[in-house]
């Protein structure tokens, strides 16, 4: 009989494995402590390929080892942060999990084979070569094999034992490079950026601002940024006031609302024209009758990231918090392996039986045995979203259970939309009746569209989406008829809302910022540094310190807030666990580049400290000059009567927006002798030659106090640079002034002439035409 030592990811892992393996043996299982009393040790014998084996089942918590530099790097003060990038490191088990190592170099001793039961994603394989470098030096001749499974089911159990592999070396590289770069790119900017700011700035969000450490993550950072950047656009959003014609129609049937279908102008001259000839000849002809069958497909299979946003969205759950339920599910054999990239289902899983163990629950049972019954017509294979980890199915119920009385309601919340969404993507779409009805009044066209539900097939178990239906009257091609009510309606722009937990991972996942398994941590790490909160909503907003951090590494010019160089590095650690690149090719080249961007960086530390300043008051315990922070005051802010405006490339709070063809800004000495509070000093101007109507000078010194001609003239004729979108120009062609800075757009305004054929660029043209800016 062959000794075989198994190793588990977790003790609750352990013991479900082998509560599966030894069932039904004649003298059952023995249970020993190890050295670490919290990982027993299970004995009971099992065959596998028809070896006979005594089987010792234990487990790790997590992690067996710890990465870090060697102690002589390990103190702030100890070298110059840029030295960590080539400093040397190494893998090491920590003192609190000694004990652990202690029990697999033993039980490693007296076994023959080695098994491998951890997670079956990266993390776990890294955790898995981990357990085989300790029990392979207590054993030099052991025979290492992986389990590879899904679900702590008893199906998934035995067939991974009979269907032992060997373990991903590829994986575990892709693992050890990340920690290394994380580690080095980490320690390195966390050092810089918490000894050069922690002790200059009082920072309100410390307790002990003397212990505080600044700390920056390669996927929290860029996490930051999607929060930071949307706030920003928030800030900066101008409303505008809009019109559109708005026209209702009722007869016995009902009523019908129809929507222009321009959607709107920002022209009030213009509406107000076409307005008053829809009022002189209101008759409205139907142009269009259209009908046509509409389709709601239900989800594609769940992946991890699918799990958070709908449970952020539906029940208002942290990503945090979901994965911790999903992982008790898992552990307790309920749900599959939560942790997934793939969204569509092999052929070789057998979706009928997963069905058949919910048909006894009291709510969704029916709706299951309706899928099971041919007659129905409500079954249909399960769609594909194109991902595919090659390690997990995606999410499914793997245990029926109406409600264990352990369950919090977060655990029934998960376990239902589990199963409920498992069961909504092998049904049929929902299928309705849409109408759009097309009318024309003086020229001018408006739609209206009714929807009837005919079947509402996945839609009767997935009770978290809706499709609702609207009814209107019947119309038929040519018909005409006199509207119920013709007006003309006002409305405000409004700025995008805030991220909400669901929008900020779909941002990481587009980006491809973290995994599946790790997006959640460095939400977390946000919330727990202070950069970030998050409201009742579950959205977003930066604090004080996180829009300090990104707006001074904004202003050196490096993107190091943006996903961009994070989803260059995470693709290549794809491509090694791929084995498409080799582990030291992938670090050369990432640290290489980290490194220069650190040094450009620390060169450029002034814009740190200079937007820190916007937002944190000085120290008491720093003695240093503050020349080489101190920005150009223009006049106190009139909102708030507390701070200071002054003239930087970087983004606040308050602000006042300069015409688009500003080429260059600078404060001069001169001081307004109109404008209150003061002083206000005047500011020189140069615009660009091209984008400025005839009559107007090139250089021009002026105000922004309110009381200069000439800059709100060329702000009505050219715009601000706030509403284009996408047409930026470098940062040192400055064009908007901003409360604690100069934020650097173009814009050039876009006008249509009256009979909105023909789209012209034009200044000055506004104030002899009702011309409509786009």
């Amino acid at each position: 009989m062959i000794n075989v030592l198994n190793v588990a990811e977790k003790p609750s892992v352990a013991k479900s494995v082998a509560t599966i393996l030894s069932r039904n043996q004649q003298h059952g299982m023995r249970v020993r402590d190890g050295r670490s009393r919290y990982n027993k040790i299970f004995e009971f014998n099992y065959v596998i390929n028809g070896q006979p084996c005594h089987m010792l089942m234990t487990s790790v918590t997590g992690h067996l080892m710890e990465l870090d530099f060697e102690d002589r790097f390990r103190k702030w003060h100890s070298c110059d942060p840029a030295d960590l990038y080539h400093a040397p490191v190494r893998k090491y088990v920590p003192e609190d999990k000694i004990d652990i190592k202690r029990t697999l170099e033993e039980e490693a001793r007296r076994c023959q084979w080695l098994i491998l039961w951890l997670d079956c994603d990266r993390e776990g394989e890294n955790i898995a070569f981990e357990v085989m470098d300790v029990c392979g030096a207590a054993n030099h001749n052991l025979t290492i094999w992986r389990a590879r499974f899904s679900a702590l089911i008893d199906r998934e159990i035995h067939e991974a034992a009979q269907n032992l592999i060997s373990p991903n070396q590829c994986f575990s590289d892709a693992v050890d490079a990340r920690q290394e770069i994380d580690l080095r790119i980490g320690a390195s900017f966390t050092r810089f950026q918490t000894m050069l700011l922690r002790d200059k700035f009082v920072i309100d969000s410390a307790q002990d601002d003397r212990n505080l450490v600044l700390s920056y993550g390669p996927c929290q950072f860029p996490t930051l940024g999607f929060i930071v950047e949307r706030y920003w656009e928030i800030q900066s959003h101008e409303p505008e006031e809009f019109w559109t014609i708005n026209c209702s129609h009722k007869s016995d049937e009902g009523i019908a609302n129809f929507s222009w279908m321009r959607g709107h102008l920002f022209d009030y001259t213009s509406a107000v024209i076409l307005y008053e000839m829809c009022v002189q000849e209101p008759t409205a002809t139907v142009m269009k009758v259209h009908q046509q069958e509409k389709r709601k497909y239900p989800p594609h299979p769940l992946s991890t990231i699918e799990l958070e946003k709908r449970a952020s969205r539906y029940f208002r759950m942290s990503s945090e918090l979901t994965m911790k339920v999903a992982e008790d599910l898992y552990q307790a054999g309920f749900i599959s392996y939560p942790r997934t990239e793939t969204d569509g289902f092999s052929s070789r899983t057998d979706l009928h039986t997963i069905v058949r163990e919910q048909q006894e629950h009291p709510v969704w049972g029916s709706y299951a045995q309706r899928l099971l019954d041919p007659g129905t017509e409500l079954w249909r294979n399960p769609g594909s979203g194109g991902h595919d980890d090659k390690a997990h199915p995606p999410i499914h119920p793997t245990k029926f259970s109406a409600g264990e009385s352990a369950w919090s309601l977060d655990h029934h919340r998960v376990y239902e939309l589990v199963v409920r969404h498992f069961l909504a993507c092998v049904s049929q779409p929902a299928i309705g009746a849409e109408t759009i009805v097309e009318i024309d009044i003086a020229g001018e066209q408006f739609s209206a569209s009714g929807r009837v539900i005919l079947v509402k097939n996945y839609l009767d178990v997935y009770r978290f989406e809706s499709w609702g239906s609207s009814m209107i009257p019947t119309y038929v091609q040519g018909q005409r008829f006199l509207p119920t009510t013709l007006a003309l309606d006002s409305g405000v722009t409004r700025p995008p809302p805030l991220l909400s937990e669901a929008d900020l991972l779909s941002c990481m996942d587009k980006a491809g910022i973290g995994t599946d398994a790790t997006m959640h941590d460095h939400i977390k790490k946000l919330l727990d540094r202070f950069y970030a909160t998050k409201d009742t909503n579950t959205r977003f907003s930066p604090t004080n310190l996180g829009e300090a951090l990104v707006m001074g590494y904004d202003d050196m010019g490096y993107e190091l807030w943006k996903p961009n160089l994070r989803s260059m590095m995470e693709f290549d650690m794809k491509q090694v666990s791929m084995g498409c690149k080799r582990k030291a090719e992938v670090l050369d080249t990432c640290l290489q580049q980290m490194k220069a961007c650190f040094l450009d960086a620390r060169v450029n530390k002034v814009k740190l400290l200079e937007a820190m300043a916007i937002f944190f008051g000085r120290s008491d315990r720093y003695g240093g000059n503050d020349h080489h922070v101190a920005a150009e005051i223009v006049r106190p802010c009139g909102l708030c009567q507390e701070s200071n405006m002054v003239l930087r490339r970087s983004r606040c709070r308050n602000a006042i927006w300069l015409p688009g063809p500003v080429l260059e800004a600078t404060v001069s000495t001169n001081i307004c002798n109109c404008c209150t509070p003061g002083p206000v000093y005047l500011i020189q101007f140069k615009f660009r030659q091209l984008e400025i109507p005839p009559g107007f000078n090139v250089n021009h010194l002026g105000c922004i106090g309110g009381c200069d001609e000439t800059l709100r003239q060329l702000i009505e004729i050219c715009g601000t640079g706030s509403r284009v979108q996408g047409n930026k120009v470098p940062s040192q062609n400055c064009a908007v002034a901003r409360g604690g800075s100069l934020v650097i757009e173009r814009s050039c305004s876009i006008y249509i002439c009256r009979s909105f054929n023909s789209k012209v660029t034009m200044f000055g043209i506004k104030k002899l035409f009702p011309w409509h800016r786009l």
